[in-house]
């Protein structure tokens, strides 16, 4: 077990308060910070600290020693790399809208873009390596999210709250068919607006929003939605394609799941990210990145209904969030203050732990809030306790649960 010292992602979208104080630094920052990541990804590894205080990369740690460090099994699936990417994730404002691919879709594309010798940093490559990105959110604080597309009935009802004469024959595009064929529908019609029609459309729509909010009408978080946006985006498809999305409120503890295909946007909020370690985004809107519309369309799941919330599982001191990801498993382990008892989590895998909250000590190495430790699949059982303070928490990330346990042990 190492501790680790992690990178912080610059993007414009972050705070310059939550980061900065998880990790005791001054606040505000003097710029915004909207990710913190742990791991070993290629473009901002973690680096092992020492008992000595000496630094090395856990990428080249990982390469260096593949089995000792991931596991037999974890090494062979994965090809000597650690396959998720743990973040504290703070929003201020709203991200992109995007999609993930599968892990068949991403093969097709990379190989495509590979042969067609687009370059891997390329602003118009969607596709920098081979592989799926599912990615689950956990709440930190109120965290608010666009994800999946919504029953579709329920946005009949809301765009009929909504409809103007320039919607019209957009809204009856779902009413004759309220299905998922019908969501395809209306969404690629909106998405492949020329943007003069977007710029006739939207200032009615937002007029309606307005007028509704007025009205003390049922969708009123979705239409502040709306404004929010288009305020941030004007002229973005993306704020269209808002409309037919669910609109979520996740409370500390909850957390999403958006496998491939899931459209959404993070709009506001602090919590903690998983994801596969990947880079493959297909972009909707909210951005001025790249966004192509027929790719997008072919990695699109437009299945629809109420976005799946989940608690976890509890077993003990330990909420397991379970998903279907071979790659990433995450859990987490509260202690009221001044409760010491010691929590020991069967290991044998790979696993990053991070403190969320208070201060905690793993084996002999204290934690306190915003540090993090790896732990290798040689170092075996992990014991965690708080130190006995404030109310203590830690989320602990690892490879999926359905890999093999390391066999040389």
């Amino acid at each position: 077990m190492e501790l680790l010292r992690n990178a912080v992602r610059p993007y414009a979208w972050g705070s310059r308060t939550t980061i900065a104080e998880m990790l005791g630094r001054p606040v505000p920052a003097p710029h915004p910070e909207a990710e913190l990541w742990m791991g070993a990804h290629p473009g901002d590894p973690s680096y092992l600290v020492g008992r000595d205080g000496a630094e090395r990369s856990l990428l080249a740690g990982i390469e260096a020693d593949p089995t000792g460090q991931l596991g037999d099994a974890t090494a062979s699936r994965w090809g000597n790399r650690l396959p998720f990417l743990l973040k504290i994730l703070a929003a201020e404002e709203p991200l992109s809208m995007q999609a993930h691919p599968s892990a068949v879709q991403a093969a097709e594309g990379y190989a495509a873009e590979e042969a067609a010798g687009i370059a891997r940093d390329a602003v118009n490559r969607n596709y920098p390596d081979p592989t799926a990105k599912p990615e689950l959110l956990c709440a930190l604080t109120e965290f608010h999210a666009l994800a999946g597309f919504r029953d579709p009935h329920r946005t009949i009802a809301l765009l009929e709250q909504l409809r103007t004469p320039g919607l019209s024959a957009h809204i009856d595009l779902l009413v004759g068919q309220p299905n998922s064929d019908g969501l395809r529908a209306l969404f690629t019609t909106w998405i492949t607006l020329p943007q003069i029609a977007l710029e006739r459309l939207v200032p009615d729509l937002l007029e309606a929003c307005v007028a509704h909010l007025k009205a003390r009408g049922e969708f009123a978080q979705e239409c502040r939605t709306v404004l929010e946006l288009a305020e941030n985006y004007p002229g973005d498809a993306g704020v269209l394609a808002a409309l037919l999305l669910n609109r979520l409120v996740l409370a500390p503890g909850e957390a999403i799941y958006l496998p491939a295909g899931n459209l959404h946007a993070y709009l506001r909020g602090t919590g903690v990210e998983i994801l596969a370690n990947s880079d493959n985004i297909l972009r909707c809107g909210l951005t001025p990145k790249h966004v192509d519309v027929p790719e997008l369309l072919r990695v699109l799941d437009f299945g629809c209904g109420d976005m799946p919330v989940s608690t976890g599982e509890q077993a003990g001191r330990l909420r397991t969030y379970r998903t279907d990801a071979p790659e990433f498993e995450l859990s987490r382990v509260e202690w009221s203050a001044g409760e010491t008892d010691e929590v020991v989590l069967p290991s044998r895998r790979p696993a990053i732990l991070v403190c969320t909250g208070g201060e905690v000590a793993v084996g002999d190495l204290v934690v306190p809030r915003g540090r993090s430790v790896w732990v290798s699949a040689s170092d075996g059982d992990l014991a965690v306790r708080s130190t006995g303070g404030d109310r203590a928490q830690v989320f602990v990330a690892t490879v999926g649960a359905e890999a093999p346990e390391h066999d040389t042990l």
